[in-house]
């Protein structure tokens, strides 16, 4: 009797103690996985490349070691044909001063043609000057002439009357045969002045198109002088333009080959370590733009990424906290009680990725938190980029009742208050 009472007195407190346990605070998280990375693009890994081709020559650095942002790398050779010869430069500086002489004999050519070009126009303007005076005198003797030939006409006219009126008195015997015979040859005269005066005006005439046809021979001469020394202005100015562009040409080959015998040396970009050669030996060609070593920078900005499900994202805030579990440093994590847990580090939320991944899980990006909290350690300087991180985000109290049967029916944990913006912005 008394060994049932006994064992229902341990069953009811087995009991007493289950419901009250029922009834304790529950802590939810969401699990997570990844690894360590770097928080700054400039932190992680990164492979050293050759900019142009050649031969491996030597090798300046081992697997492991420690380099100085400018330290040698790697040293190569030239292998394209084009730059063999070692007095390159002084073959194309050469070439260049050929050049820079080919282009001041066009500066000059371009200012003897400027100056005869001057020169023309200074000359025509004087025979222009005389040709056109020329022709002005020759509109004024076409003028008197004519203004002479009315004259005489009417000098021929009258003596014509005259004549007749001789002829009506000598048939009636007012004049004689001799008067007769004087004014006819007065008429006479008269015709032949008439005549001459008409030469006259017609030569005249004849000048004054001769100096305007002179006029214009000397303007068309003018302009085929013109444009003959406008064809040379033309050419001296394209020569001088062609031997602008084969000396702007030559001085960027010149530079080019100095930047590329500066690349032989190949240099490490950042303070760091060189985690792997990808290349070996000597002798061997590389190409341009190819990998030859890994390196690592040093005093990366540390983070870690996990991978949560895309359930349970939505319920990830900003800022959110983060218990961490670094793969190298035992602890133990209580999932429920994370205050109670040995050996993890405080982390906080800094991005999460808006779009899954190819296995449909959410990337999120947790930083160290800074303070560090009063009761933490900060992170492990010997951590690794690559090594396992496990970790949880921190989400609200329930009973522990309420998180069994949460997780027997797969509901997602629960929010104490709705989320603010976007919880899947990317920082």
């Amino acid at each position: 009797m008394r060994k049932v009472l006994l064992f229902e007195r341990i069953m009811l407190m087995v009991f007493v103690f289950s419901l009250g346990v029922l009834f304790m605070p529950w802590r939810q998280t969401i699990p997570g996985r990844g690894t360590v990375t770097a928080l700054r693009p400039q932190d992680r890994p990164q492979t050293v490349q050759n900019q142009i081709g050649g031969r491996i020559e030597r090798w300046y650095v081992s697997e492991g070691q420690e380099v100085k942002k400018g330290d040698t790398i790697l040293v190569i050779s030239e292998i394209s044909q084009s730059y063999f010869d070692p007095e390159l430069p002084m073959r194309l500086q050469e070439q260049l001063s050929a050049k820079q002489g080919s282009e001041a004999a066009a500066r000059q050519k371009m200012r003897a043609t400027q100056a005869q070009i001057e020169a023309m126009n200074r000359g025509l303007n004087f025979q222009l000057i005389a040709a056109e005076n020329k022709v002005k005198q020759s509109v004024n003797y076409v003028q008197s002439d004519s203004a002479d030939l009315v004259a005489v006409q009417q000098f021929y006219r009258v003596s014509q009357a005259r004549l007749e009126r001789y002829e009506q008195g000598f048939k009636d015997g007012l004049f004689s045969l001799t008067d007769i015979e004087t004014r006819r040859l007065n008429v006479q005269n008269d015709h032949a002045k008439l005549i001459a005066q008409e030469n006259k005006l017609n030569n005249a005439r004849q000048a004054l198109l001769n100096a305007q046809i002179e006029l214009d021979n000397i303007r068309a001469k003018y302009r085929e002088s013109l444009a003959k020394a406008q064809s040379e202005m033309g050419s001296a100015l394209s020569g001088q333009a062609s031997a602008q562009g084969d000396i702007a040409k030559l001085r960027n080959e010149i530079a080019n080959i100095d930047v590329r015998r500066g690349l032989y040396i190949v240099r490490a970009p950042q303070d760091g370590y060189v985690v792997k050669t990808l290349k070996a030996g000597i002798g061997e060609n590389i190409k341009d733009g190819e990998s030859v070593a890994t390196l690592q920078p040093k005093d990366p900005l540390v983070a870690a990424e996990i991978y949560v499900d895309a359930m349970d994202v939505p319920l990830i805030l900003d800022q959110s906290e983060v218990r961490l579990q670094f793969e190298g440093w035992p602890s133990v994590q209580f999932s429920g009680w994370p205050s109670v847990a040995v050996g993890t580090f405080a982390g906080k939320v800094f991005s999460i990725d808006r779009m899954a991944s190819a296995n449909g899980t959410y990337r999120v990006l947790v930083k160290q938190m800074t303070p560090v909290p009063a009761n933490d350690e900060p992170w492990p300087i010997q951590l690794r980029q690559g090594s396992g991180v496990h970790g949880r985000v921190i989400l609200n109290s329930v009973p522990v009742w309420y998180e069994i049967w949460r997780q027997l029916n797969g509901f997602p944990p629960s929010l104490e208050r709705e989320p603010k913006g976007d919880a899947g912005k990317a920082k």
